[in-house]
């Protein structure tokens, strides 16, 4: 049979306190209620586990080892209740953020990490996403939040702006294009156009230039490398390739249809949900001047104008 948690408890009072007239004051028991328990356990168990022949009563050897292991056994159930009860207060058992992969992933690691110093009960999943897959992915799995470039709006969510992004179209400093002056949309087309796809395999980037010469990539890490070495040519977000710039290894594209491009990406939020309180804390430390937004359920949608072509 399998052992009583308050029968290891009582065994664990009767030793801490130094017998059972005190052990049952801790329980709240009187003492013959103790011994009892724990001659039920030693039943249970097909052990001895103390030594009632002395003064004092004193642990076995099979009692020192039973109380080790049941210890470890009344500290786990009161993690079980202490848990329970934090999910009681409200904490969510699990929280599912997509994130959009051109978007710095700093803010949302700060946010977590001051969530993991206030020892937020709530389990946190962080997935990387790009382009259409970002939402494809915030459906499918029925996620809490999504940071996004670029979404369809839907009526049942809530969005928050986000700080503005800049992306700028480059090449490496040895690349042919580098220097170039007016450079049209036919030169661009005899190089090798380099973006980022999502996990579905679409390219549905609609800042791409349309040319039969892609190389598609997984993330924006691996295409800043392909740029430095001068794989071909590729729109960046400005954070990610400051230094790059600043040390002329990448250079911008002096493209006739406009070279830079701005975009303001979006916190999403379900509006059929209540926020618990890990999703209020988490929106609280991703958008801090938007409490006002977060408490109406302003509704926005801003989409990015895509670069001139010609």
């Amino acid at each position: 049979m399998r052992p009583d948690i308050d029968a290891l408890e009582a065994l664990d009072a009767v030793i801490t306190e130094g017998g059972f007239a005190a052990a049952g004051l801790r329980l709240h028991k009187v003492p013959s209620a103790v011994n009892y328990q724990i001659r039920k356990l030693e039943e249970q168990l097909g052990v001895t586990l103390l030594d009632r022949s002395g003064y004092r009563v004193r642990l076995t050897d099979a009692g020192s080892l039973v109380l080790a292991e049941g210890r470890r056994l009344l500290a786990q159930a009161d993690h079980v209740v202490a848990v329970a009860a934090e999910f009681a207060a409200g904490w969510e058992a699990r929280l599912t953020v997509i994130i959009d992969g051109i978007l710095p992933l700093a803010p949302t690691l700060a946010a977590l990490k001051t969530m993991a110093v206030e020892r937020v009960p709530t389990r946190i999943q962080v997935r990387v996403e790009f382009l259409g897959g970002v939402q494809r992915r915030f459906q499918s799995e029925q996620a809490e939040v999504m940071l996004v470039k670029d979404y369809v709006p839907n009526p049942e969510w809530v969005a928050m702006p986000l700080p503005e992004i800049e992306c700028l179209l480059l090449v490496a400093a040895e690349h042919p294009l580098a220097g170039r002056r007016d450079v049209g949309l036919t030169e661009l087309h005899e190089h090798v156009e380099l973006s980022v796809q999502d996990s579905g395999a679409r390219a549905d980037d609609r800042h791409m230039f349309g040319g039969d010469r892609v190389f598609l990539l997984s993330d924006f890490g691996a295409k800043r490398e392909a740029l430095l070495a001068g794989v071909g040519y590729g729109w960046m977000p400005q954070y990610l390739v400051a230094e790059d710039l600043a040390a002329g290894r990448l250079i911008e594209i002096h493209y006739v249809g406009g070279s830079r491009y701005r975009f303001t990406p979006h916190l999403i939020r379900r509006d059929d949900r209540t926020p618990g309180r890990a999703l209020a804390r988490l929106l609280a430390l991703l958008t801090p001047n938007d409490a006002t937004v977060i408490a109406s359920k302003t509704r926005t949608s801003t989409k990015s104008a895509p670069p001139r072509r010609s």
